[in-house]
């Protein structure tokens, strides 16, 4: 069966460059569940496989997308129907397997997910891993004892698809949002996901270099790391939590016990990948009923193939605003 797929290929100078490719289902791996992929999403990690970063995939050419919502073709496993709605996110799609860039995909039954009745296929990628992270985020925060009456929360990179979906989730939750961004021209856009302010990111890093700071924020969700993590945390209220989930600043972090010891802060660690599938079904069958964002797909960019190269680029740049969807 032949299918079209965005393949990224390594070229003799060692550059990387993308094509629209016609390729054969029989070229796919092995896997027990083959998918008819209707919409895909992209994300920060999707743009990196699209540059050739190698601490993302190993070996090209290749097709990134690691998010997939789709129809069943064929499956090893009977408890999955042909035709039935299924997604993918995380695991080793689009980083290593081919993924939802590419019109079909086959993957291990351990990966897919069944759709939430309440859920279409493309509002699942509206929220994609992104958005999925997000909700994770705030889970967290919630288990760790956030209330609406402790304060605001602070959202680094609030125009980007975890800080976008975060704030919106977070404002419909009843929560007073703070958008921490290097974008404060697009106030109007902040305001019309949640956020009651917006924190310039350039002044949040001019802060004194000590050990703590006036403490503001009741929490935090934090997808730089670095020296924003490290700023972030000496902000946070006694007894308050950040929700770390990424590395778009550093992996580093360079900070001291004392915001930890002296006003019991937690860090947390988020991750959207390797979570158990169970706990995955859980939170996407939560996103589609109690936590449903019926606006969240019409803050969405849907995009044709042929917009891929440019709105990863967009992405790679720290230029894009919202989320993107693709649609094949």
């Amino acid at each position: 069966m032949n299918y079209r797929a965005f393949v990224v290929n390594e070229n003799d100078s060692g550059s990387f460059e993308a094509e629209l490719k016609t390729l054969h289902s029989s070229d796919l791996p092995a896997g027990d569940v083959l998918i008819r992929v209707g919409y895909s999403s992209l994300n920060y990690k999707d743009a990196l496989s699209f540059s050739g970063n190698k601490g993302v995939t190993r070996k090209f050419p290749h097709t990134p997308g690691i998010d997939a919502a789709g129809q069943v073709l064929s499956s090893t496993d009977v408890s999955f129907k042909v035709d039935e709605d299924v997604l993918v996110v995380g695991y080793d799609l689009g980083m290593n397997t081919p993924g939802g860039f590419g019109e079909i995909i086959s993957v291990p039954k351990e990966w897919v997910i069944r759709l939430p009745k309440n859920l279409s296929l493309s509002e699942s990628m509206a929220w994609g891993t992104a958005g999925f992270t997000a909700a994770l985020c705030v889970k967290k925060l919630l288990q760790n004892g956030l209330t609406k009456e402790q304060g605001p929360v602070l959202v680094s990179g609030a125009s980007g698809g975890v800080g976008s979906v975060a704030t919106m989730l977070l404002n419909k939750l009843g929560f007073e949002v703070h958008a921490l961004t290097s974008k404060v021209e697009h106030k109007a856009f902040f305001n019309s996901i949640g956020a009651s302010k917006v924190v310039a990111l350039a002044d949040f890093m001019e802060q004194p270099a000590r050990p703590m700071l006036k403490p503001i924020y009741s929490s935090a969700i934090d997808v730089a790391g670095g020296e924003v993590l490290a700023t972030m945390v000496k902000c946070i209220k006694y007894g308050g939590s950040v929700a770390c989930c990424g590395l778009v600043d550093s992996i580093s972090l360079n900070t001291t016990v004392l915001p930890f010891i002296l006003r019991g802060i937690n860090l947390l660690g988020v991750d959207s990948v390797e979570l158990p599938l169970s706990e995955k079904q859980d939170m996407w069958n939560t996103v589609a009923d109690e936590w449903s964002l019926p606006e969240l797909e019409g803050n969405c960019q849907i995009i044709a193939p042929d917009l891929l190269d440019q709105s990863l680029r967009l992405i790679l740049a720290g230029q894009a605003k919202g989320r993107f969807i693709l649609k094949h």
